[in-house]
């Protein structure tokens, strides 16, 4: 069969441009098949790069039909299978289609020749064609240290025991090619250049959960470094949809990220402070209170002067056009949320002895308090929480007024001290 290649190509520094090459392949054959015949018959200044042709060293990651996939893995058939699958789909989903017409078939002859696009890698300079600079790529692996540490890697008496257990732990992370293709798809790294990327994530956590590791502390805090580590990931599953080796790194950087959740309180950092505030309102409301969820975050339960004077402009605006919410009426089901949220949360915390007897428990057993008999938790002003949120506003001065008074900076400003 004839397929039409269509190759992005650019040179460093310089505007791409497309460059249409037509083959007879088979429908086998696969994308880098199709690639080394184009560059051996037709254009030898074509550059890409190469080497197993096995799915094994990653080399061959490129842009193939709009993502970013191994071309030793993908062939020509499943491409364009793929690719009417995404038009059908595309077309049931237009609104107001009209009823089908028919129209005359075109002569067999006249049909255009199938399209395949194939484009660099994406976050990625490009060099030439479909080469791309991975340095940046090295540099954040580099920078989590994926490796074991150095007092553990001392030489022992005898060889590093691991059970069966310890060992699976490292199974799928260990199976990460470094082929470049969740990096090139990450919309993190598109929009921040400090977040390192899926990749290096996915690294970071198979040293953390290896059991001759005795760093674990320590790359946990810097994983938890603002949007630098886990927390810039934006969860959009890019990166595993296209990983070839089913590394699934948004899994491993979702379990890096429980890693730190059990060993932070709320007052660590925002991040933090975000997701275990999250999960304990929705404890007690069923949703989230928006009121209080931006004071307990932003301001820390008033411990961020910053943060809670940061809201005011906000609150403002939302109580102008009447956006700003008077009261709370929890969800319907509170109760059951709340017990099936404890439910996990005891799964989790509990130890391989008390499994059974903890997955025993019924969710409806846990005693689930009514909304209206929660303790408030803001550390000053418990009725901010929970009326109005204009006194939350009277709250901010009062508190700010008390802060200057203790200060003796102020007095000094004043020419009273």
């Amino acid at each position: 069969m004839q397929v039409l290649f269509k190759v992005i190509r650019q040179n460093s520094n310089k505007s791409p441009w497309v460059q249409t090459y037509t083959i007879d392949v088979n429908p086998s054959s696969t994308i880098l098949d199709c690639l080394n015949r184009i560059k051996w018959e037709q254009d030898g200044s074509l550059a890409f790069r190469k080497n197993c042709r096995n799915t094994i060293c990653g080399s061959c990651s490129m842009r193939i039909n709009g993502r970013s996939a191994l071309a030793c893995k993908e062939n020509v058939a499943q491409e364009l299978a793929r690719l009417a699958a995404i038009t059908e789909q595309r077309a049931e989903q237009t609104p107001g289609n009209f009823p089908a017409v028919e129209v005359p078939q075109p002569e067999p002859q006249s049909l255009p020749l199938p399209e395949i696009t194939v484009a660099p890698m994406g976050n990625m300079p490009v060099l030439k064609d479909l080469v791309v600079d991975m340095a940046k790529f090295w540099g954040n692996l580099q920078a989590v240290e994926p490796y074991i540490s150095t007092a553990a890697r001392a030489i022992p008496e005898r060889e590093f025991l691991q059970t069966p257990v310890e060992r699976a732990k490292l199974d799928q992370t260990g199976n990460c090619i470094l082929c470049g293709a969740c990096y090139s798809e990450c919309n993190a790294v598109e929009v921040s250049s400090e977040f390192v990327g899926p990749h290096a994530l996915a690294k970071a956590y198979r040293t953390v959960v290896d059991s001759r590791d005795d760093a674990t502390e320590s790359r946990l805090e810097k994983s938890n470094q603002g949007i630098a580590g886990v927390w810039g990931c934006t969860r959009c599953f890019n990166c595993n949809t296209v990983c070839p080796m089913e590394v699934a790194p948004l899994d491993q950087i979702n379990r890096m990220k429980g890693e730190i959740l059990e060993r932070q309180t709320e007052t660590a950092s925002r991040s933090v402070r975000h997701r275990k505030v999250m999960i304990d309102l929705v404890k007690q409301g069923g949703w989230i209170d928006e009121r209080r969820f931006g004071l307990r975050v932003v301001g820390n339960n008033f411990r961020d002067l910053r943060g809670v004077l940061s809201l005011i402009p906000l609150g403002l605006r939302m109580l102008q056009r009447g956006k700003f919410p008077e009261t709370f009426e929890p969800s319907p089901g509170t109760q059951e949320v709340r017990s099936l949220i404890e439910s996990v949360q005891l799964l989790e915390s509990a130890s391989p002895s008390s499994m059974t007897e903890t997955v025993s428990k019924s969710p409806t057993s846990f005693k689930a308090e009514p909304y209206d008999q929660l303790q408030p938790k803001f550390g000053w002003t418990p009725y901010a929480e929970l009326t109005n949120g204009r006194f939350a506003m009277i709250g901010f001065v009062a508190l700010l007024i008390q802060e200057l008074l203790t200060r003796q900076d102020f007095f000094t400003w004043l020419g009273l001290w």
